[in-house]
Order: C-alpha cells, then sequence, then structure tokens
C-alpha cells in the first residue's frame, strides 16, 4: 500500500504542525469546496461536514494517497465565528470574545486508498481576559487577524489574551497533532 500522503488545505499553519512532528505531504492540494453554513447546521456538524468535504474532494483527484482534510472554526455558543471579512468584521469578532469562553473546534478527516474513510473533532475551549480599546485597536492594526478563524491566532500575539485553555493547543492553531497521526496510522498510513 502506498504511503502518499496529500494535503488537502492551503493553510501554511497545518503545514507548520506536520513539519513539527516530521511529516512531510508529498502534495499540497486544497479543497475548493463551498464552506456556507446550513440551515440548523451546529458549529460540530459545520465542522465535520466541512473537513470530510474538502478530504473527499481531494481525494477524488488523488485516489491513490492518502488525502488528509481540516477545518477549524471558533464558535460562540451555536454562532460561528469564521474569517474576518475585513477590519471590522475583525474589531466585532475581538469585542464578542472579550472577557468571555468560547470554543474551537477542528474537524480532521482521512481518506486512504480504496476511499475508507475516518474522523474526528477536537473541541478545545478557551478564555480570553477582558481587551481594553487599546488592545483591540493594537491588534487590529497588527493585521494578526487576517486570515484567521475568529479572527485570531493562538499561537501569535492573541496568545496574550488567553487566561485559559482546555484542549489540543495544535487543535486551536489548526490540526490537532495527535489525533491526525492517530487518524492516518489508523488507516494504514506509514511515515516514510
Amino acid at each position: 500500500m502506498t504511503s502518499r500522503l496529500v494535503l488537502g488545505s492551503a493553510s501554511p499553519r497545518r503545514l507548520q504542525l506536520l513539519a513539527q512532528v516530521g511529516v512531510t505531504p508529498d502534495l499540497v492540494d486544497p479543497a475548493d469546496i463551498d464552506e456556507t453554513v446550513l440551515k440548523d447546521e451546529t458549529p460540530r456538524m459545520l465542522v465535520k461536514r466541512l473537513a470530510t468535504g474538502k478530504a473527499s474532494a481531494v481525494a477524488a483527484r488523488h485516489p491513490d494517497a492518502f488525502v488528509l482534510g481540516a477545518d477549524t472554526i471558533v464558535a460562540v455558543g451555536t454562532r460561528v465565528l469564521g474569517k474576518p471579512e475585513g477590519e471590522a468584521d475583525a474589531r466585532r469578532m475581538l469585542k464578542l470574545l472579550s472577557g468571555r469562553n468560547h470554543k474551537v473546534l477542528t474537524g480532521v478527516a482521512v481518506v486512504a486508498p480504496g476511499g475508507r474513510t475516518a474522523s474526528r473533532i477536537v473541541e478545545s475551549r478557551i478564555t480570553f481576559k477582558r481587551l481594553t480599546q487599546a488592545e483591540i485597536d493594537d491588534f487590529i492594526a497588527s493585521r494578526d487577524w487576517d486570515d484567521a478563524a475568529g479572527g485570531y491566532k493562538i499561537h501569535q500575539r492573541a496568545g496574550a489574551f488567553v487566561t485559559n485553555l482546555q484542549g489540543s493547543f495544535t487543535g486551536v492553531v489548526g490540526l490537532p497533532l495527535y489525533e491526525t497521526l492517530a487518524l492516518l496510522t489508523g488507516l494504514g498510513w506509514k511515515q516514510p
């Protein structure tokens, strides 16, 4: 059986996380699927559907490879915070997260050669300190909110806002490493 690995994501963070554990995908081939939240879809349902959909879409192009797909969302209750559409949206998200608990959900899916699929949802709970207007303004000016679910990257400036984290740090960054490697090896992938 092949151990060829395709990462179905354009996220540089996912590539960096895999490199941390010595995994280098043979190919990066991002999926292009509709990520619109469906009516009555919970955050857990959404993140699982998106991760599985990304892995399946890329697996159709690479049926002889192991394909890894993932998606990360931030949720405050049932509200999903995607990537901000601009500064005003990022500011709105930061104000919503300020002084509150929220969840970061990362769905991971692997499709093996032959089509067998396995997936997991990793949930982490995070608490942000109450942010001052100056902290919000500085953060917005830094543009560290760009291209990040919920408008922040925990491994960068926003790490200073976190007063509590329960769960997977790498899951919050974008790819829970323990669960990802367990899914891959469980389906028969062997690290070259």
